[in-house]
């Protein structure tokens, strides 16, 4: 568990639980366990499915940028802007990380997500259950009227889980993957198709003294 004081950064109780998986705020046992899972690798080192290429690092830099993202985050939150990390933790092991973010998330209600899994965890369902935690949070949680994602074409399995939970396109971007250039699809899920399609049962704990820190007072049905 965490050491963080609740009353000052109450995140720390929050919890998303699916019949699998719990998502929490990463204690810093949590941390250094996702720097070893990051050390090891989480993709196919022929391939970049991520738009900052921080995987194409030695072993020793993924474990340590992977901290130093951790702490970045907490320390630049805002109610304005703010990203959420939470580890993925499967039958008492970390296996990797889930984050949601938002810029103005109080007057625009979107926002965005990015996750990645440690190799020896992929391809069991765990991004899909993962992912729906998240959209759980946001769309029941705190009211969001949007969610967004995004990938390389050639990051099938991202895609895949996105297709999964009802996510249409919203148009491409080009970025620059290993100095050639690369399309990004951008994927776009409402509220009402949220509604109509989510299928992971996601319950929340600790959820509303962290209201004010996503921009939103506390004691308010923030999913109507």
């Amino acid at each position: 568990m965490t050491c963080m004081d609740p009353a000052l950064w109450p995140l720390s109780q929050l919890r998303l639980q699916t019949a699998r998986l719990e998502l929490r705020v990463p204690s810093q046992s949590d941390l250094y366990a996702l720097a070893d899972l990051a050390a090891q690798g989480v993709h196919d080192p022929l391939v970049q499915p991520f738009t900052f290429p921080w995987t194409d690092a030695s072993p020793e830099d993924r474990a340590r940028s992977t901290l130093q993202y951790h702490w970045t985050q907490w320390g630049a939150w805002k109610p304005e802007k703010w990203a959420l990390e939470l580890a993925v933790i499967y039958q008492g092991i970390v296996v990797g990380t889930q984050g949601i973010s938002a810029t103005d998330f109080a007057v625009l209600r979107e926002v965005g997500t990015g996750s990645w899994l440690g190799l020896a965890h992929q391809g069991n369902g765990i991004g899909t259950e993962m992912r729906a935690a998240v959209l759980h949070l946001a769309f029941e949680g705190i009211g969001a009227q949007y969610a967004t994602s995004g990938a390389f074409t050639d990051n099938a399995a991202s895609l895949a889980v996105s297709r999964k939970l009802g996510y249409a396109d919203d148009g491409i971007e080009l970025h620059v993957s290993r100095g050639r250039p690369a399309i990004v699809r951008r994927l776009r899920l409402d509220l009402v198709t949220w509604q109509a399609t989510r299928s992971v049962p996601v319950t929340m704990h600790g959820l509303e003294p962290c209201l004010p820190m996503f921009g939103l007072p506390e004691g308010q049905d923030h999913a109507s």
